[in-house]
């Protein structure tokens, strides 16, 4: 027993890395397999803020992130995005991370397909329909220096953003007509895993008051708990996990919930092996005590 530990402390770590493989790929393919989620207030009031408005009423979506942290902010924007153009809820759209607008152009493509088909969500039927640009949505883009965006938008969207992602002035966007800057839309959802987090609260919110909320990576979201306990942010969805809830709270299991399935069994692993690392090495020391240096 003590030779099998002995080895397994000298175990290659690419051992590890192909068992981690191995697991992630096989526990995706559990499809039947669902891991329970308990979803928390601060998940259920960012999707009560959207299944509560009326159809034709505007939130503003800032994607705010980059590739390394798609994994777990990608699930929110599509979550929220679906959401939103089922309930007849239009968006205004930027992204203030220098490559934030290519996976925002993306999301929007591939909600806009996924919207025209007929399906059923909390026992409503939401018929199949078009997502128009300009009309549904309106993508304003990418522009530098987030803070400074921010105070823009604040007074008016056409100071920073004359035109849309796509060159279209604001001005020929129905969508646009009566909706001015932040103020003007329902509320405000950022989905960030930098510190433009900060700038949303100290150059938008906490001057201009509208209703804000965040979308953030796991490992940022404990620190944002004190702007939610005072109400400066409505609700907040932290990393992978709150993407999930905000899955089952809109009754559409989608890239999050199959993450934490994998997820758990990947961190499953993890813990066997540093158990076997752990006791192999109380193991070899015990020996090593009683019999001298071996």
């Amino acid at each position: 027993m003590k030779a099998t530990f002995e080895k397994l402390m000298l175990l290659d770590r690419r051992w590890v890395f192909l068992a981690l493989a191995v697991v992630g790929v096989a526990s995706y393919s559990l499809k039947d397999f669902q891991v329970p989620i308990l979803v928390t207030n601060e998940s259920r009031q960012i999707f009560a803020a959207i299944d509560e408005l009326e159809e034709g009423a505007t939130i503003f979506l800032s994607i705010d992130y980059d590739p390394n942290s798609l994994a777990e902010l990608h699930p929110m924007t599509y979550a929220i995005m679906e959401h939103a153009f089922r309930r007849g809820v239009r968006i205004v759209i930027t992204s203030l991370s220098t490559n934030g607008p290519g996976m925002a152009d993306e999301a929007i493509r591939a909600i806009a397909d996924s919207v025209r088909i007929d399906r059923e969500y909390n026992g409503v039927m939401y018929p199949g329909r078009e997502v128009v640009n300009g009309v549904d949505y309106a993508f304003l883009g990418y522009k530098p220096y987030p803070a400074i965006v921010i105070l823009a938008m604040g007074q008016d969207f056409r100071i920073p953003f004359p035109a849309d992602y796509y060159g279209t002035p604001l001005e020929e966007l129905p969508l646009m007509e009566n909706v001015r800057n932040l103020s003007s839309t329902e509320c405000v959802i950022v989905i960030t895993g930098t510190n433009i987090a900060d700038m949303w609260l100290a150059y938008g919110q906490a001057r201009q008051g509208f209703p804000l909320a965040f979308g953030l990576t796991g490992v940022s979201t404990a620190q944002y708990y004190p702007y939610l306990n005072s109400g400066q942010l409505f609700g907040l969805l932290g990393g992978m996990l709150g993407a999930a809830e905000y899955e089952q709270l809109a009754d559409n299991p989608g890239l999050a919930l199959d993450g934490m399935r994998v997820q758990l069994f990947l961190h499953w692993t993890i813990i066997i092996f540093i158990v076997i690392g752990n006791v192999g090495f109380f193991v070899t020391r015990k020996r090593r005590g009683a019999g001298g240096n071996v």
